[in-house]
């Protein structure tokens, strides 16, 4: 891992690499579509990992045709259902916090890069004592393009004032590390169970790990 050795900044993907956090989603789709009659088909949650909520909304909306319901009434449905799980029983991957904690011994400015509202990963990251860690927040509402483009990892690495090449990204998905790499970042793909495509992680990205414990 000796090419994190000089990084003087990490950016942080939220669900899936910094957080356990899939299982809650999983529970959600499971609920909202099965009180409309519908089994969760397999490629869904890959299809809606990179999106912000209102696109999410927006394309279950379309794939599902509830053309019935409004992209505001299907993100307050999924609020509900998750801001008490966010706030109360989400917890950290393991060995992510004694990671956090090295790295801000060692002075490198830390990040956070995600699709989740902040209602949502400002009370998970503080009910997990972890909040006060984070230099800057990046969500995808900040900027144009999703996570297949680098947009927010350098949204990020400008909040903190360092060039990507001095910047390492965290993430859990494929679209998440190729639009990291298009943007000059080191890549450090996070096993999740939830995330299908290990292989592809696996090849996209500069670094590959189980477990943060395999980084301290």
């Amino acid at each position: 891992m000796n090419r994190l050795a000089k990084i003087r900044g990490c950016i942080f993907d939220l669900d899936g690499t910094l957080i356990d956090s899939m299982n809650v989603w999983d529970d959600i789709d499971k609920k909202f579509l099965g009180k409309r009659g519908i089994a969760v088909p397999p490629d869904y949650i890959d299809a809606v990992s990179p999106l912000g909520f209102y696109e999410t909304a927006v394309y279950t909306i379309r794939r599902f045709g509830f053309t019935d319901e409004t992209p505001e009434e299907l993100m307050e449905e999924w609020r509900e259902m998750a801001r008490y799980a966010y706030a109360h029983e989400v917890k950290l991957k393991r060995g992510a916090r004694e990671f956090l904690e090295k790295l801000k011994r060692n002075d490198v400015k830390l990040g956070i890069a995600t699709a989740a509202e902040p209602e949502l990963f400002v009370s998970a990251l503080k009910n997990n004592g972890v909040y006060d860690l984070f230099d800057t927040f990046a969500t995808i509402y900040d900027v144009s393009r999703g996570k297949g483009y680098p947009d927010i990892y350098l949204a990020a690495s400008s909040a903190m004032k360092l060039e990507p090449s001095e910047c390492a990204v965290f993430e859990d998905i494929p679209l998440g590390i190729k639009g990291a790499k298009d943007g000059g970042f080191l890549t450090v793909a996070v096993y999740d169970p939830r995330s299908s495509d290990q292989t592809t992680l696996r090849t996209l990205s500069d670094i590959y790990i189980n477990s943060f414990y395999e980084l301290m």
